[in-house]
């Protein structure tokens, strides 16, 4: 997520106007504002990957693919966010321009500095979203996948994918396979 640039006591909308005038991305949390720092080659390779496949896969459906520059609104914790990768599939994000706020999937590649803020209070606020129903979590070094998936009793499940395994994602119907995923990411 990066570092907090300071405390300060914005209000959302106070926060969606003074972030126009930045040269960067800032992430914003209760009222207090985080740089969204750059990010690794693998990082960037992975996200573009993983964009790339559902882009391709969602063309002619309601669904759409977003990448790390569209803003993600999670009106219940107060918060807005720069996901590596979401699919909303929602007439309302399909009317938003500049933020959307009923994503059905979130991808978030990891590092070192963001992946615990990622799998905690980040997918705690995540999971405030009714029409989220699958999030993973990708480390690009070690080429995991975990893959959570909000069960018919509104229980998150996770799979942690073993090497190699294909990833089905039943909230597009789709399968992605950890090769194209990878592709050109070195292991260390």
């Amino acid at each position: 997520m990066g570092q907090a640039a300071e405390k300060l006591a914005m209000t959302p909308e106070e926060f969606l106007e003074w972030e126009t005038l930045q040269d960067e991305r800032y992430e914003f949390v209760d009222g207090e504002v985080f740089c969204h720092a750059g990010a690794r080659k693998s990082h960037n390779l992975v996200a573009g990957n993983i964009f790339g496949a559902l882009h391709t896969f969602l063309k002619g459906s309601p669904c759409t693919a977003f990448i790390s520059d569209m803003k993600l609104r999670v009106d219940a914790a107060d918060a807005f966010f720069y996901p590596d990768v979401m699919v909303t599939c929602d007439e309302r994000d399909a009317r938003a321009d500049l933020q959307l706020e009923h994503p059905t999937l979130i991808v978030e590649v990891l590092s070192d500095s963001t992946a615990a803020y990622d799998l905690g209070r980040k997918f705690e606020y995540y999971r405030l979203i009714p029409e989220l129903q699958e999030y993973l979590l990708i480390e690009p070094e070690r080429q995991r996948i975990y893959h959570y998936r909000k069960s018919s009793g509104e229980e998150w499940l996770l799979r942690d994918l073993l090497p190699g395994e294909p990833l089905p994602l039943s909230s597009i119907g789709c399968v992605l396979s950890q090769n194209d995923i990878f592709e050109g990411v070195a292991i260390p």
